[in-house]
C-alpha cells in the first residue's frame, strides 16, 4: 500500500510551527468529492494513517488517495506538486505521485486539495531490508536522474540553503538537547561539516526530504517502486538527498549508493551534515509527541556519529 502515515511530516520540522488545524473526516471528504468530482462520488473514502502533521490522506476507492493539507505551507505544497510532477515524472525512473485532480478551496475546506493515483508498496523497516544493496542502487538511479533534469524556471527547495545557513538552528537543537545527546561530539561532526567545500556547481533538482516514509518499495525484495511526498522539491546543493545514505540506508551499502552516484568528499561531508541538523531539528521537535519520528531521528544521530570517517 502506499504508506502516507507521516506524510510531509519531518518538512516543516526544520522550523517547526503551531499545532496543525483538527483532521478533516472522512465524512466531510465525502462532501469535498460529491461537490468537485461527482464522478467518483460513489466511490467509498477511508482515512490512510493518523500521524501525519502537514496532509490528511484517505483512500477513494481502491486505486485512488485524497490529499488533505492541514496548513498553508502545505497547501502551496498541492500547487507545486500539481505544477512540476508531470514534468519530472516522465524522466524518473520510478513512480511519483502526479496528481489526477486538484481542487480549490471552497467554503467546507479552506486549501487547495488533491486526488493522486494510488502507488502499491510499502514503506522501508530501517535495519530490516530484505536487499539493501539493491536499494542503494535504485536510490541512487532516482537521485541521479532527478539531479539531471533541467533547472530552468524551476522552484527553489524548502531546503534550498547552503548548508552554513542552518548553523544556528542546528546549534539551538543541540543545546535544547543538552541532555539527550553528546553535545561534545554532535557539535564535532556538525562543525566536521561545516568545514566542507560549498558546492561547485549550480543548484540542482532535488526531493530534499528521502527519509523512510516517503520511500515505497516492493513486497518481493524492498526494491525501490515509488517516491513519494514532493513538498520539499525544487533546486538546491546535491548533497540534501544524500540524507537518505544516513536515514534509510545501513552503513554496510552506503559505499555503494555513493559509488553510484560518484559524489566527492565534499558533497558527502555536506550530505552527512544535512542529516544530523535535519535529524536533530527533528528530534527537538518529536520527543514527546511522536515515538515514530523520535526514533528515526534518534537513528540518524547514531549513524552519522558512527560514520564519522566516511568521508575522509
Amino acid at each position: 500500500m502506499h504508506d502516507a502515515t507521516h506524510d510531509a511530516t519531518a518538512a516543516r520540522t526544520d522550523t517547526p510551527g503551531g499545532e496543525p488545524p483538527p483532521r478533516p473526516d472522512a465524512v466531510l471528504v465525502q462532501k469535498l468529492i460529491a461537490t468537485a468530482f461527482p464522478q467518483w462520488a460513489v466511490l467509498p473514502v477511508r482515512p490512510v494513517g493518523t500521524a501525519g502533521t502537514a496532509n490528511a490522506m484517505f483512500r477513494l476507492g481502491t486505486d485512488m488517495v485524497v490529499r488533505l493539507p492541514l496548513t498553508g505551507g502545505s497547501a502551496a505544497d498541492i500547487e507545486k506538486e500539481r505544477d512540476w510532477l508531470p514534468q519530472l515524472a516522465p524522466q524518473l525512473p520510478v513512480s511519483v505521485p502526479v496528481p489526477l485532480e486538484t481542487a480549490p478551496p471552497g467554503p467546507d475546506f479552506p486549501h487547495p486539495w488533491a486526488v493522486h493515483r494510488w502507488l502499491d508498496g510499502h514503506t522501508p523497516t530501517v535495519g530490516r531490508i530484505a536487499e539493501p544493496g539493491l536499494l542503494a542502487r535504485d536510490v541512487a538511479r532516482f537521485v541521479a536522474a532527478l539531479r539531471g533534469v533541467d533547472p530552468t524556471g524551476a522552484p527553489r527547495s524548502y531546503r534550498g540553503e547552503p548548508l552554513t545557513a542552518r548553523d544556528a538552528q542546528t546549534r539551538a537543537s543541540i543545546a535544547e538537547l543538552d541532555t539527550v545527546v553528546d553535545t561534545g561530539a554532535v557539535t564535532a561532526a556538525w562543525e566536521s561539516a561545516l568545514s566542507a567545500p560549498a558546492p561547485s556547481g549550480p543548484p540542482v533538482w532535488i526531493h530534499a526530504d528521502l527519509q523512510p516514509g516517503n520511500l515505497l518499495v516492493d513486497h518481493a525484495h524492498d526494491r525501490l517502486a515509488a517516491v513519494i511526498d514532493f513538498a520539499c522539491t525544487g533546486v538546491g546543493d546535491p548533497a540534501v538527498d544524500l540524507i537518505v545514505a544516513w536515514y534509510v540506508l545501513p552503513a554496510e551499502v552506503r559505499r555503494i549508493f555513493r559509488l553510484a552516484l560518484g559524489d566527492d568528499d565534499a558533497t558527502w561531508a555536506r550530505g552527512r551534515g544535512w542529516a544530523l541538523s535535519i535529524a536533530l531539528a527533528e528530534l527537538a521537535h518529536y520527543r514527546g509527541r511522536d515515538a515514530t519520528m523520535t526514533a528515526n531521528a534518534e537513528h540518524v544521530v547514531r549513524e552519522v556519529l558512527a560514520d564519522g570517517t566516511a568521508f575522509r
